[in-house]
């Protein structure tokens, strides 16, 4: 199984690289970019399992490792067929 988690910055979060890539790419003449936000994705390889145990345990690897929940937000989606 795989798991795909997306980790960004909550709103209202100061994103200072994603403001330096706002502004670079109005400097290369993408004016229409109102915003940038980064983030980290992962993926993950999971033994194979019922499908909620999984999701519970990536949820906890979320809230324990790979996001920091003070400050950042996650989703993950989990594909039984890998």
């Amino acid at each position: 199984m795989k798991a795909k988690v997306y980790v960004t910055l909550k709103d209202g979060i100061l994103d200072p690289q994603g403001k330096a890539i706002e502004r670079a790419l109005s400097v290369f003449g993408f004016t229409e970019v109102t915003q940038v936000r980064v983030g980290k994705y992962m993926e993950v390889d999971i033994a194979p399992g019922a499908a909620e145990a999984v999701e519970a345990r990536v949820k906890e690897m979320c809230e324990k490792l790979l996001a920091n929940t003070v400050i950042e937000k996650y989703q993950f989606t989990v594909d039984p067929g890998q």
